[in-house]
């Protein structure tokens, strides 16, 4: 569904992504590991079109994508939880989850509501409550339900454990594993290496800008330099 290939990416002079090259199938779900300033949110940003690449090609479906801007990238079926949830604090549950569906129907926004609401218990017991006012788990999971109510047939995700307790980390991850059983396909960049790799079928770490590692969970566990780095042993 996703190929990247070969992507450059620079802030002024800084070299943030260095000839970065992904793939995402349909309804797989693949992980982007690395530590803070590794290049993950820049490879998302990109992806989404907040971010122009110098070099290298994004592609969907067949067809280069990386010109289009942010909301035809939407409309060809992909869409962003992104890092720190980034919702509209004033505004009701409800309303974030609207604004999530923008371009659909009536008919299509009230059968994406109750499908997030069926994920998301709490969210359908807070839906009149102001988004400024849910718990970091809670924004988190309206996030990624905000993202959903588009209908995506590819969701990405950033550092959605960031900030969250231990129980809410967990509590978001099978939310994130339910989806893959799903179907729909996911891109996640995440520095909690040892809950993504039970919950996606292939990982990349990025280390510096650059993909060192790629395979699936069972051969990056047993990785020296991921254990080492990542998973505490």
């Amino acid at each position: 569904m996703l190929i990247i290939n070969e992507l450059d990416v620079y802030y002024n002079h800084i070299h943030a992504l260095h000839q970065v090259s992904l793939n995402v199938g349909e309804s797989e779900a693949v992980a982007v590991l690395g530590a803070n300033g590794a290049g993950k949110s820049t490879l998302i940003k990109s992806v989404m079109g907040w971010v122009k690449p110098q070099g290298g090609s994004i592609v969907l479906d067949g067809e280069e994508i990386h010109a289009l801007p942010p909301w035809e990238r939407v409309q060809r079926g992909i869409a962003l939880a992104p890092e720190g949830a980034r919702l509209f604090g004033d505004l009701s549950v409800e309303a974030n989850l609207r604004l999530g569906g923008y371009l659909q129907s009536e008919e299509i926004l009230r059968a994406q509501r109750e499908t997030v609401f069926e994920l998301f218990p709490v969210l359908a017991e807070r839906r009149n409550q102001l988004a400024k006012t849910l718990s970091g788990g809670e924004q988190q999971m309206l996030s990624i339900a905000r993202a959903l109510m588009s209908r995506p047939r590819l969701l990405l995700i950033d550092e959605v454990s960031m900030g969250l307790m231990p129980i809410l980390v967990k509590r978001v991850f099978n939310v994130i594993d339910r989806l893959r059983r799903q179907g729909v396909s996911i891109l996640l960049v995440e520095q909690n290496a040892y809950e993504s790799l039970k919950v996606v079928d292939r990982a990349y770490v990025l280390e510096n800008g650059r993909i060192v590692l790629e395979g699936t969970p069972a051969e990056l566990r047993e990785d020296p330099r991921v254990r080492a780095a990542y998973l505490g042993g």
